[in-house]
């Protein structure tokens, strides 16, 4: 059977667990992380759904997970930070650890099992890879980065039998996300700036990443994906 290792999926109101449940509908098993254990306990438990603790800023934590694997056909990393720290370095250097050089780590630790069948990876980028943001620098940053590596990966690696692609969200009702589509005002103006008149929820995106590991996927490569109901398309 097929496996899949989803980042960042062990959250319940998460994008990596609707992703993770997208995959096992298409056959695959699939292993979800969470960077704690007390965040591995709040996932729910699913068939075909398994949970460990991965921190993807530590290398010997990332050789470990991947170390045990015997087979791997898609990886999807959604382990990610955002932090509204203002222009400090001390926030920007963590965001970035985690998003951006998190990333490109899972994916070098990954390349040789899924060079082995060809596979697929799915990164995580952002409506901050089209946007600056005054708040989040370390956040756009790094998912513009995102989308950088993904073009650079998808470029190399496909030579390799090894798609890479990525999807940009919109806002989306995931935990990371709780405090604003709770703020009426700012939930309100998200809904009047998206053409589709709703916040997505994280199946939305879960879908299309399922998608992305599924054969009818299989010539798209390179591709950054919006999933924002229109929102990065509107004025």
């Amino acid at each position: 059977m097929k496996q899949a290792l989803v980042t960042g999926g062990a959250h319940p109101m998460g994008i990596g667990l609707a992703a993770a449940k997208a995959l096992v509908r298409l056959g695959y098993e699939v292993l979800v992380t969470g960077i704690s254990e007390a965040e591995a306990a709040l996932t729910p438990a699913l068939d075909g759904v398994r949970v460990r603790v991965l921190d993807v800023t530590d290398p010997a934590s990332v050789d470990a997970l991947i170390g045990g694997l015997d087979r791997l056909d898609a990886l999807v990393n959604c382990a990610g930070r955002v932090a509204y720290e203002g222009f400090t370095m001390e926030q920007f250097v963590k965001t970035v650890a985690v998003n951006l050089e998190g990333t490109m780590r899972m994916c070098l630790a990954a390349h040789p099992l899924l060079s082995v069948k060809g596979g697929a990876i799915v990164n995580i980028a952002s409506m901050y890879s089209i946007f600056g943001s005054t708040i989040a620098p370390g956040y756009a940053s790094s998912k513009g980065g995102v989308v950088s590596l993904t073009r650079s990966l998808a470029a190399t690696w496909a030579a390799d039998g090894i798609r890479c692609n990525a999807v940009a969200p919109g806002w989306i009702k995931t935990g990371m996300a709780q405090a604003a589509w709770e703020d009426e005002a700012t939930a309100r103006h998200v809904i009047l700036r998206t053409p589709l008149g709703r916040w997505g929820e994280p199946e939305d995106l879960g879908d299309v990443i399922g998608f992305l590991c599924a054969p009818g996927s299989r010539f798209i490569n390179g591709a950054v994906i919006p999933v924002d109901g229109g929102y990065s398309i509107s004025g």
